[in-house]
């Protein structure tokens, strides 16, 4: 269903110096036998300085430990806020790419630049309205509380879910039957599609499709096709089932726990097909076509001007 997602130096050289050590210090030997080019002191009060105040103490580890736990908790919040987060699995959706108790780090840094979610990414997305309705709600402890709030574990409290971008704003997604799933017309080649699953199902809620993805929008589904509950099954509601790129929290790059799990999570080969981004590959020819048209009519503009002058001058000057 849906998935809620989070060496040191001796100091005592010996009686002879070595030449040619390019760590010694270097000095000029003065008459009271100490180097000046030397970090150490010989002689001398140990007790105090000149001024007679006691060398100070370093704190002891204990003393030193708030600090150092209050940074690490402020280093922890930038990251989640501004880098990566980690999320956790508890549903089945997406098998086999994702299972339950996988922790997925996510990327929220790239949509700070600009950039939107593209069509097989796994990303993580708040609710965009219902979706999970009935779902139920972890009850952390404290503790849970403030490393979920932290990024040191994921928030219980934060509503979101992890799912395949099938389709971008603009794209034509549909599926008739038990599949291929096509995109733009371009069959999709589904290899992470859980084992036994049809890329689609004959049902009448959801199962069959063909929309048209509004701009700023994106079209997910899990990779557990028979047991995911995406833009399919919420054709009904606002939006029709797609997702708001404002939603989108990130994209899931790694799965970080359990060690055995550790993979990344890369786009599949099958939506880099040529002819599925037509709609984007067009657009450069037509901004081309566009920014063209002013300077062909700038240049044609000037020569019907100097042809004109031209006419005048072999003419003699004489209006008629």
């Amino acid at each position: 269903m849906g998935d809620l997602a989070v060496g040191a130096r001796s100091g005592h050289e010996g009686p002879e110096e070595r030449p040619g050590r390019s760590d010694e210090p270097v000095g000029e030997a003065v008459a009271d036998g100490t180097n000046p080019g030397s970090d150490a002191v010989d002689g001398g009060d140990a007790k105090g300085d000149e001024g007679g105040r006691p060398p100070k103490k370093a704190r002891s580890f204990w003393k030193e430990l708030p600090l150092l736990i209050g940074i690490a908790l402020v280093l922890a919040l930038v990251i989640k806020t501004f880098l990566v987060q980690a999320f956790s699995i508890p549903s089945d959706s997406m098998q086999n790419t994702l299972q339950q108790g996988d922790r997925v780090l996510v990327d929220k840094l790239t949509p700070w630049f600009g950039s939107e979610p593209e069509r097989g990414e796994v990303v993580v997305f708040r609710d965009p309205g219902h979706w999970l309705d009935g779902e139920p709600t972890p009850d952390p402890n404290a503790i849970q509380r403030v490393l979920g709030w932290v990024g040191l574990m994921p928030s219980a409290d934060e509503k979101d879910l992890i799912k395949r971008v099938i389709a971008v704003g603009g794209d034509t997604v549909e599926c008739k039957g038990t599949g291929p799933v096509k995109v733009n017309g371009k069959a999709l080649n589904e290899p992470y599609v859980f084992a036994g699953n049809t890329p689609c199902s004959v049902d009448d809620q959801g199962g069959q499709f063909k929309e048209t993805v509004p701009k700023g929008k994106i079209w997910v589904m899990g990779d557990h096709r028979q047991n995911s509950l995406d833009s399919r099954y919420h054709q009904n509601q606002p939006g029709g089932g797609a997702v708001p790129v404002d939603n989108v929290v990130g994209r899931a790059i790694v799965i970080a726990w359990p060690p055995t799990r550790w993979a990344t999570l890369p786009k599949p080969d099958t939506f880099d097909q040529p002819g599925i981004n037509a709609l984007s590959s067009a657009a450069p020819g037509v901004l081309g076509l566009a920014g063209a048209v002013p300077i062909v009519l700038w240049r044609r503009r000037r020569l019907t001007v100097a042809a004109a002058q031209g006419a005048r001058v072999s003419g003699g000057g004489t209006a008629r």
